[in-house]
């Protein structure tokens, strides 16, 4: 119940509004045609009739659309929504016209309904369903704007909520891919060595600590990403002896080089999962920078029983690189070498939030765009109530100067200005600067990523 009385009472609300608008669009027509206003019964009477027109015409329109839009489902009938909405607005419209003309021969005037029937002419009906049908268009652009903002909002919340999501399920894979391969070395070295078994549970659990820590980060240094593959090499060389040789960089050219976390350690586990090393076939691995980018290049000495080199290790690296960068892992493969390439990013201007911050962002935006748009419906309001009033006050104390143009026209620029800055409508720009704009915009955030 109280639903509907708030409902009843915005629908009297917007069709009072729309009411005073046409008043004040009808009177400064009248008495730019020569008509003169005087403050009478007859003047109040003639505006009680628009006021009941508008309200009724309003509240009958604005509750079939409502109905049409909220309680239709038109996924299969798409093409006749139009079609079908205006056909109801207009015969409903007629209708409506109707009954108020009937309650106002009937009840105001009291007419009798053949003297009623006798008088009626089209022309009413032609006037007062143009007028529904401008103020009924007007409303629908409003209301399809709306929704076309709304739809935005919420396809950028998507947008974002799944490359979040995409990205922490990548990192999430990063924690049980290095235990398991991590157990079946500890394994390997209870068998053939335990006293390089135990060194191994003791220098695994600082390992184990650094991926604990840097797991959840987007980007680490080169220089702690280097350290680590070292500790962690030294690990893989208490199992696998003299069976595995590596170099690494002993310092980073540029210190504030940043690369995915733990991807040294990935792609070294796969390099020793993928290839054959033994005392007669050493593996040997390198590790240096060339250049803006960090390479990891091992001899290709591939296991015939493996058939795919590009398991999860690799695929996860090459799928968190493309989330935070628009730079390429570059996978290089010849007969003698196997060669990845890490681009070290050194610049950000914006990294994807892994928790809740972008929504958070473009819920603020869409919370701050609505706040926008209800300033300019309360300084459209204000503009139609006062300038009615003026315009009233002009025609009546001196219609022969009409001085409320003045302050209409000035305050309507204002109010022009205020509601293009508040929708993003640039009518010399052209219709589709907006868009062309957003692209403009999008393409240097992604040249302005990690570089």
């Amino acid at each position: 119940m109280q639903k509907v009385i708030k409902y009843f009472f915005k629908t009297i609300v917007t069709g009072f509004v729309v009411s005073c608008a046409i008043i004040a669009i009808m009177f400064v027509l009248e008495a730019m045609f020569g008509r003169s206003f005087k403050i009478d019964a007859s003047l109040f009477k003639e505006m009680g009739y628009y006021f009941l027109y508008g309200i009724v015409l309003t509240a009958i329109n604005s509750t079939y659309f409502d109905f049409m839009n909220n309680r239709i489902e038109w996924k299969k009938y798409k093409r006749y929504r139009f079609t079908l909405s205006i056909l109801g607005s207009v015969v409903l419209t007629v209708i409506g016209i109707f009954i108020i003309r009937l309650f106002i021969a009937l009840v105001l005037e009291q007419r009798s309904y053949s003297e009623f029937i006798a008088n009626e002419n089209h022309r009413f009906y032609v006037v007062c369903l143009m007028i529904t049908m401008v103020v009924t268009l007007a409303f629908h652009l409003i209301y399809f704007y709306k929704k076309s903002q709304e739809n935005k909002v919420k396809e950028q919340k998507i947008i974002a909520g799944t490359a979040s999501a995409k990205f922490e399920t990548l990192k999430n894979q990063i924690d049980p891919h290095f235990l398991f391969n991590s157990l079946n070395v500890l394994t390997s070295l209870i068998e053939e060595n335990q006293d390089n078994a135990q060194k191994f549970t003791t220098s695994l659990s600082k390992i184990y600590r650094y991926v604990l820590e840097q797991k959840d980060k987007e980007l680490v240094s080169v220089e702690e990403e280097l350290s680590f593959a070292k500790t962690y090499m030294n690990l893989l060389k208490m199992r696998f002896e003299n069976s595995v040789f590596y170099e690494l960089p002993e310092s980073v050219k540029n210190p504030d080089a940043k690369v995915v976390p733990l991807s040294l350690q990935l792609l070294l586990e796969n390099t020793v999962k993928h290839n054959i090393a033994s005392e007669t076939k050493p593996l040997h691995i390198r590790i240096y920078e060339k250049g803006d980018y960090l390479i990891i290049e091992n001899d290709y000495q591939k296991k015939e029983v493996l058939q795919d080199r590009k398991g999860v290790g690799l695929q996860n690296i090459v799928d968190r690189y493309s989330i935070i960068t628009n730079r390429k892992v570059r996978i290089e493969q010849t007969e003698k070498h196997f060669k990845v390439e890490l681009p070290m990013l050194t610049k950000q201007i914006a990294i994807m939030e892994t928790d809740y911050n972008t929504q958070e962002s473009t819920y603020r935006k869409a919370q701050k765009k609505v706040e926008d748009i209800k300033g300019f419906y309360g300084n459209l309001t204000s503009y139609i109530v006062v300038n009615i009033g003026l315009a009233a006050l002009n025609l009546i104390t001196s219609p022969a100067h009409l001085w409320f143009l003045y302050p209409a026209i000035g305050w309507g620029i204002g109010v022009a200005i205020h509601g293009m800055t508040v929708f993003n409508y640039m009518p010399f720009l052209g219709s589709d600067w907006e868009e062309k704009k957003i692209r403009e915009l999008m393409e240097k955030d992604k040249q302005d990523k990690w570089q």
